[in-house]
């Protein structure tokens, strides 16, 4: 059985920093695109970030280069380390795994999901 969990969410104030990790156990990461994504109240879920099983990076346009995502394929973890937050960060943010190499902010693409960890960020 595939399970994403995720954790280091919590509230931080504006230009703070937070760092989310995300386990994986059942399959080996190594072998699949993972990403992270997130949905706000009211809004719909969108994509924060992806790496490919090569190491290759996306993030969404809205990121500009305040986060890094990186991945322990020892540990089987992934992680997101957020700097410089802003209010507008606030949200849920979910793992996704997806049976694919390359990276993708995509969420239908994706198969697998975590829980969510919350991130609130306020001014």
């Amino acid at each position: 059985q595939v399970r994403l969990a995720e954790s280091g969410g919590g509230s931080v104030q504006a230009g703070g920093s937070l760092s989310l990790s995300c386990t994986v156990s059942g399959v080996d990461s190594s072998a699949y695109a993972m990403g992270w994504f997130r949905q706000a109240p009211g809004k719909q879920r969108e994509g924060v970030a992806s790496i490919s099983t090569d190491g290759d990076t996306r993030y969404g346009d809205f990121v500009k280069g305040r986060f890094t995502i990186s991945q322990d394929n020892v540990k089987n973890t992934m992680y997101l380390q957020m700097n410089d937050l802003k209010p507008e960060d606030t949200a849920m943010y979910y793992c996704a795994a997806r049976a694919d190499p390359f990276w993708s902010l995509r969420d239908i693409l994706y198969k697998y999901w975590g829980q969510g960890t919350q991130v609130t960020v306020s001014s």
